[in-house]
């Protein structure tokens, strides 16, 4: 059972950055990408959620799917720091 949801965590980080990348190359904006790599992980902790209900049908199988939801939530701030330095790089080599 922990092998399914290893496997769904990996496939949800997948498609929200793949998402996040499409955001990106639609509106230029790194955070742009990482705010929408933050909505995708409530989303996805949801999906989670409710798949781990319906599975193991035990009400603290929710808390499956909001670990779904905190590797999202990490994944999301690793995106929002590289936004942070590409900036303050892009900055200095302007300036300099």
């Amino acid at each position: 059972m922990t092998n399914f949801f290893i496997i769904l965590i990996g496939f949800f980080i997948v498609i929200s950055n793949v998402i996040g990348f499409i955001s990106y190359k639609k509106k230029k904006s790194l955070y742009s990408a990482a705010f929408t790599i933050l909505l995708l992980a409530a989303l996805f902790a949801s999906i989670g959620g409710l798949l781990a209900l319906f599975i193991i049908r035990d009400p603290f199988a929710i808390f499956y799917g909001l670990q779904v939801g905190y590797y999202l939530l990490i994944n999301s701030l690793i995106v929002l720091l590289i936004a942070i330095g590409v900036s303050v790089v892009k900055k200095y080599n302007i300036e300099n």
